[in-house]
């Protein structure tokens, strides 16, 4: 899936799983670099993201870069600023069928990222159907 909304890109993909077990690995920064292709390591004081949750996030590049979360609304909505950029936001969305979409949304001018974020997408499927979400 791949849209226009509120002038923003929006990328996702249907996965087969309890909401609660996708959002469980959206926000575990343990798990960051486990499904993000451009994380190689993350430093923050909780396991577990929240409103204003702030560290930094090691690139494939090998620089730190700092991060707050700007918006946290639970099991539904995440999104941050890297290095005092606005960036991506991280969507959830329960369906009746036991299946839930988890999407990425970024600016239009960030079109490029549009591939990082499906690969990242692909691994977050692959961790929750293979059931080993959790470390």
């Amino acid at each position: 899936m791949l849209r226009i909304e509120n002038s923003r890109l929006v990328i996702g993909l249907t996965i087969r799983c309890p909401v609660h077990e996708a959002w469980r690995v959206l926000t575990d920064t343990r798990a960051w670099p486990r499904w993000g292709p451009s994380v190689v390591q993350v430093a923050c004081e909780r396991r577990f993201i929240g409103p204003g949750s702030e560290g930094r996030v090691r690139t494939r590049l090998g620089f730190w870069v700092p991060f707050t979360i700007t918006d946290y609304r639970e099991r539904q909505y995440w999104s941050w600023r890297i290095g005092g950029f606005p960036a991506t936001g991280h969507r959830l969305e329960g369906k009746d069928d036991g299946t839930c979409v988890v999407a990425f949304d970024m600016p239009w001018w960030a079109c490029p990222y549009l591939l990082v974020c499906r690969i990242a997408l692909g691994r977050i499927k692959d961790m929750l159907t293979a059931g080993n979400s959790a470390d």
